[in-house]
């Protein structure tokens, strides 16, 4: 494992060349105009892992977009790491708030990337970090040292929710068995302070539906005498947060997990600068849960957050209309033991039930998923955190992170693995968000870190 620095110094230019011709595909998996890129997408990716050295790859049909499965078997002694990770992209939109255009990829040095970063939709989710994996098997299997098997299963439609995934992980089990799963798609603290998710939160994504007077009216003629459902919509929605932003869904807090002051207080070790925080967001104040501070808002606590709201007249100049229907997309995230599916039920039966008689209103649930947490003590996590302690010469933080990854948990309820979540980006990284980025560094550190935890891995299983 020594040579991987200089392996990486001597193709360190072809890594980066070969990302970013990656992330030149439009693998937008929301939008079914970018079918074909999301397949072209997908062969890409098996092309890359047989390169990398996979004996075996082939892409696997599902419902909707298929699944890249690789794998590199060298003796059914050793153990099995299964790498998952996703092609396919959140779409660009606010094309306007992007400083180049989000799939053609560019490198531009920032403050927290000296080194330069690529910009692109998909620059850190989850392409740059899936083809950290690709990199570091092709080291391994060409310079003959990788210590154990590895698998990977690679889709296309996390962005999406993973309906295909979680049709295709029963169906096969004996394919996918392994000792540990190996995921990157979160991120770490700082470069100089790395750090191994330990928790996600669940997720329940539902869309609303307001519908007033049959048609749009005259907003002279009927104003004030009939409901407006874009009116009642808003009201509704305010109403689901307290004065204290506490959710206000009956039931919505029962399952919730509160920790302890003490884990609290081990969670108020990581390094956070308030100021930093809201300079960097451009606010001039925080917002959230009375009781709890910014980090523990955003990761160990439940939220519910409108994505987006439409409705009526948006073009340009004035129309006078009350519309007849009204739109929300909401999403909630959860903490582990919260039942994604029951939240949606209570959430359900609360929205329509605060509605009143003057409209009729639809709730459609979209996907969702469990929370997650990955024990601190297991074999997986001790042996990542000593691969980040050899590449960046410091034990690493364990950190619960606020976002999701749904199909963890079907991993250890269909497969019995655990799942260790090796992130290398930052939380400036601008994913899901105009301008995403991704740091040549990080990339190139993830190439670095991930073959220790095979080593590390694979001792500590003998």
């Amino acid at each position: 494992m020594e040579s991987i620095k200089s392996y990486i110094a001597q193709h360190k230019g072809r890594f980066v060349n070969e990302l970013i011709e990656l992330l030149k595909i439009p693998s937008i998996s929301a939008d079914s105009a970018y079918e074909k890129d999301v397949i072209t997408t997908s062969e890409a990716i098996k092309n890359a892992l047989e390169q990398a050295g996979c004996d075996n790859v082939e892409i696997c049909e599902t419902p909707r977009y298929p699944i890249v499965y690789g794998e590199k078997i060298i003796s059914k002694k050793l153990p099995t790491i299964l790498v998952y990770g996703h092609y396919d992209v959140q779409p660009p939109d606010p094309l306007d708030l992007w400083d180049s255009p989000p799939f053609e990829p560019i490198i531009k040095s920032t403050e927290k990337h000296p080194d330069g970063a690529i910009y692109a939709r998909g620059a850190c989710d989850d392409k740059g970090q899936l083809y950290m994996h690709v990199k570091a098997l092709e080291y391994m299997t060409s310079e003959g040292n990788l210590p154990c098997n590895v698998k990977f299963m690679i889709e296309g439609e996390e962005e999406v929710g993973s309906e295909s995934l979680a049709w295709f992980v029963p169906r096969n089990k004996k394919k996918l068995a392994n000792d540990v799963i190996l995921i990157s798609d979160t991120g770490m603290i700082a470069n100089d302070i790395p750090s191994i998710t330990t928790g996600l939160r669940g997720l329940s994504y539902v869309e609303v539906e307001v519908t007033g007077p049959n048609r749009d009216l005259h907003s002279g003629l009927y104003g004030g005498a009939v409901a407006n459902p874009i009116n009642v919509l808003t009201k509704m929605i305010a109403s689901l947060h307290d004065e204290n932003n506490h959710i206000t869904i009956p039931g919505f807090y029962d399952e919730v997990e509160e920790l302890s002051t003490e884990e609290r207080g081990e969670m108020g070790k990581a390094p956070f600068s308030l100021e930093a925080y809201k300079k960097a967001l451009d606010i001039d104040e925080v917002y959230g849960e009375k009781g709890y501070t910014t980090n523990e808002r955003n990761s160990i606590r439940p939220t519910l957050d409108v994505n987006g709201i439409w409705g009526g007249y948006t073009g340009e100049g004035a129309k006078t209309v009350i519309a007849s229907k009204a739109f929300a997309k909401i999403s909630m995230r959860l903490v582990p033991n919260q039942d994604w599916e029951e939240i949606t039920k209570l959430f359900q039966k609360h929205f329509e039930g605060i509605a009143p008689k003057s409209v009729r209103v639809k709730v459609t649930p979209h996907h969702g998923g469990q929370g997650y947490v990955t024990p601190i003590d297991s074999i997986g996590y001790q042996a990542a955190s000593k691969a980040y302690e050899q590449t960046f010469g410091k034990v690493p933080i364990p950190q619960r992170s606020g976002g999701s990854i749904p199909i963890v948990s079907l991993f250890e309820k269909e497969l019995k693995s655990k799942t260790i979540l090796m992130g290398f980006g930052l939380d400036s990284d601008a994913i899901h968000s105009p301008n995403e980025h991704f740091g040549i560094w990080n990339y190139l550190k993830g190439i670095e870190t991930i073959p220790w935890f095979y080593k590390y891995f694979t001792e500590m299983n003998s």
